[in-house]
């Protein structure tokens, strides 16, 4: 009781910033993930950069705009897709709901119809025009979302975990989409996504951003040879392996009888490869980099 009355008189203000500091420059045509822990900030930069946010300091331009200072001409040129936000009405079929974003960018008839035909199909949602937005799906409200972004052909397209509460088939599906659109509009996306499968199967480029600043800016391949500390040395034997002798190579990230995988410092792997050989009957062993998964806790758990 006594806290809560000096939170109500006497509250503590601490001071978060979201971004610090970081800069980017994305081509036209480009596919590019951010990637972040939850709180790391990299949210934020889509929602100033689509223009929902004013930033305190810094600056930015898209496409020879100021985000923020949302002018008409910006904004038909732009979209953004929220996976926990929706922009359909919840009480109306989808088919009316994209009529409605046709009459407030002023789309053309004939090419609302085409664009519209040619984006169902794509997704294979033609079936469901008529059911009301509350009757549809998870995954198949999301592709009415990506097709009601769409239908104005922004140049620039903002994804915020577009693919997230979506089963495996719908992920896919999504992923395919995206990735053909993209390539045959040449619109620049930038995507968020705690979704590795998103990141390997849509991006050639990631921002990693924590702690409000970008730890890594290029391929995704590239976070392997900055950031992992370790390879993995998978082991076949032809006995059943223990523990206890496999303790003295490096981390047992895995065992199963004879079969072993070992995490062991980079700059080890040689010597300890060449340990293992000598001392157990290994049959085969492969070395490998460290799953992206495991990269990517790396670079979120740094300072």
């Amino acid at each position: 009781m006594k806290g809560a009355l000096k939170g109500l008189f006497r509250p503590e203000r601490m001071e978060v910033r979201a971004v610090e500091d970081i800069g980017f420059t994305l081509a036209e045509g480009e596919f590019v993930g951010f990637l972040g822990p939850n709180g790391a900030g990299k949210t934020t930069p889509l929602k100033m950069l689509s223009g929902l946010l004013y930033p305190t300091a810094g600056t930015a331009r898209v496409l020879g705009f100021t985000p923020w200072e949302r002018a008409d001409e910006y904004r038909r040129q732009i979209a953004l897709v929220m996976g926990q936000k929706n922009q359909l009405w919840w009480d109306l079929p989808a088919r009316d709901s994209l009529a409605l974003n046709r009459e407030i960018y002023g789309i053309p008839k004939d090419r609302y119809t085409r664009t519209v035909d040619e984006l169902v199909a794509l997704l294979d949602v033609g079936h469901r025009l008529e059911v009301q937005v509350r009757e549809l799906s998870l995954g198949e409200r999301m592709k009415f979302e990506l097709i009601a972004s769409l239908l104005h052909g922004p140049r620039v397209l903002f994804l915020d975990e577009p693919t997230i509460g979506l089963d495996v088939v719908s992920q896919q599906k999504v992923r395919e989409f995206l990735r053909a659109y993209n390539a045959r509009s040449r619109t620049t996306i930038l995507l968020t996504s705690h979704n590795m499968g998103d990141i390997k199967g849509l991006t050639s480029r990631v921002l990693v951003i924590n702690h409000g600043r970008i730890m890594h800016d290029g391929p995704l391949a590239g976070l392997v040879d900055r950031w992992a500390g370790a390879k993995h040395i998978k082991v076949t034997a032809s006995r059943a392996l223990g523990r206890d002798e496999l303790a003295g190579f490096g981390e047992i990230a895995g065992l199963d009888g004879p079969v072993a995988d070992l995490r062991v410092p980079r700059d080890r792997a040689a010597a300890v490869t060449a340990e293992l050989l000598s001392k157990l009957p290994i049959a085969d062993l492969t070395i490998e980099d460290p799953p992206i998964e495991e990269v990517i806790s790396e670079v979120f758990s740094a300072k």
